[in-house]
């Protein structure tokens, strides 16, 4: 019987600890692509919202354009979901519909669109 409720237990367990990590997780903290590019994201506002400063831009996107933006504030959303928010983000010299998503406890996705093409980057937790 012990076994059993043992078993069940670990069962149970299994099941809600990818809900508890999700929950746990925070977009807080300094974000960095494959390229080296790098945010800084926290929650803002009302504590619903998500502000992300751009650190450092690298790879085909450090023009002298979005270089303008390194040290400001270029997305901004509102919580849509358990780890995901929906807003703006700053793109070549213009704005993009932005989504940005928690994958994971240390992974993070930034998804642009203009008009209907989109494009999404995957993001590593550095600090």
């Amino acid at each position: 019987m012990l076994k059993t409720l043992f078993i069940a237990s670990a069962a149970v367990l299994a099941l809600a600890a990818p809900g508890f990590a999700q929950q746990a997780a925070s977009p807080d903290g300094v974000w960095q692509d494959r390229w080296g590019t790098t945010f800084t994201f926290e929650l803002c506002g009302d504590g619903t919202q998500l502000c992300g400063t751009l650190n450092d831009i690298q790879g085909d996107s450090r023009t002298e354009e979005n270089l303008a933006f390194v040290d400001q504030e270029v997305v901004r959303g509102t919580k849509t979901g358990p780890a995901k928010w929906e807003g703006n983000i700053a793109l070549n010299g213009g704005n993009a519909k932005a989504i940005v998503e928690l994958t994971g406890p240390e992974t993070l996705k930034i998804t642009g669109c203009q008009g209907i093409f989109c494009n999404s980057i995957d993001y590593q937790k550095v600090s």
